[in-house]
């Protein structure tokens, strides 16, 4: 076990653990955190999507004691009820959930891409997303509320 300290959405958070468990049961079972999800513990889903420093990872995979001393970011420290990322405004906007268990996967990832390439065409933006994974086959109106929030961004 070991304490481990870092900032999880703009808040420091300390937890003891072991080193190398997964960054996603950290968040879930020692924060209480709703998301990220839980999908396929392989990071090939991406319902375990968190930004750490700005950059998408899959929490599944990485061990907790990578983010010591770093900035961790969930689709909750996107935006707030007051102000929301435009990519959640768009998301609603757009009727994109269905289940709602990948759409943290596709927010993060897209949130994360658009910050760096806000002009991105749409080409860009599907292989930004390559490997995401939506059972229930809502990518059309996912790449629909992008271009939205895209166009909010930019």
């Amino acid at each position: 076990m070991a304490k481990i300290k870092f900032t999880v959405d703009g808040k420091p958070v300390a937890i003891d653990a072991s080193p190398d468990m997964p960054l996603l049961y950290a968040l879930r079972d020692d924060l209480k955190l709703k998301n990220p999800k839980f999908g396929c513990g392989l990071g090939q889903c991406g319902a375990c999507t968190v930004h750490l420093n700005g950059e998408p990872v899959r929490s599944c995979l990485l061990p907790v004691s990578i983010a010591q001393g770093q900035k961790v970011k969930t689709i909750a420290g996107l935006g707030t009820p007051e102000k929301p990322h435009p990519l959640q405004v768009a998301f609603v906007e757009e009727q994109v959930p269905q289940c709602g268990y990948c759409i943290n996967g596709w927010m993060m990832t897209a949130a994360a891409f658009l910050d760096k390439n806000p002009k991105a065409d749409d080409a860009q933006v599907r292989e930004a997303l390559t490997g995401l994974k939506c059972r229930c086959g809502t990518h059309v109106s996912i790449l629909r509320a992008i271009k939205r929030a895209q166009t909010k961004m930019a």
